[in-house]
């Protein structure tokens, strides 16, 4: 057996309102359910982004709690990729540019397959990358 695919993405920030505005306004995602105090849920495809307030999410909830999730989380940033052509990519080093965001890095790997890097306000690293970097038509 083996999984069929990654259902959900988790990244660690501070500030959950300036993650919201950057994951819906400037990435385009759809919120599921907007920041609360401890989380902001977002779409992304067939997947979800799940962005946790660090310090929040660490800490134990109620057993009886309707979700007793356990805690989680980590600490320093985090890095998530997300998957775009080649054209889309330099859409998207366009749009983030515009929006003031820095590309830290844009290069072809050497199997083929561009990547661009940049931060979101956390500091986490973000990627838009094409998928044949692994082989992934």
């Amino acid at each position: 057996m083996r999984p069929a695919g990654i259902l959900e993405s988790a990244l660690y920030v501070d500030d959950l309102a300036a993650a919201q505005v950057f994951y819906a306004d400037v990435l385009g995602l759809d919120v599921i359910k907007p920041a609360d105090g401890r989380q902001v849920f977002l779409r992304c495809g067939d997947g979800v982004v799940l962005i946790f307030d660090a310090t929040e999410t660490a800490r134990p909830v109620d057993a009886e709690a309707r979700f007793p999730v356990p805690p989680h989380g980590t600490t320093g940033p985090g890095h998530l990729c997300f998957r775009a052509g080649a054209e889309e990519i330099e859409a998207w080093k366009t749009r983030l540019e515009g929006h003031g965001i820095v590309i830290e890095a844009d290069f072809t790997w050497p199997s083929g397959g561009r990547s661009i890097y940049f931060r979101d306000p956390a500091g986490n690293s973000i990627e838009f990358a094409e998928p044949n970097i692994w082989g992934i038509a």
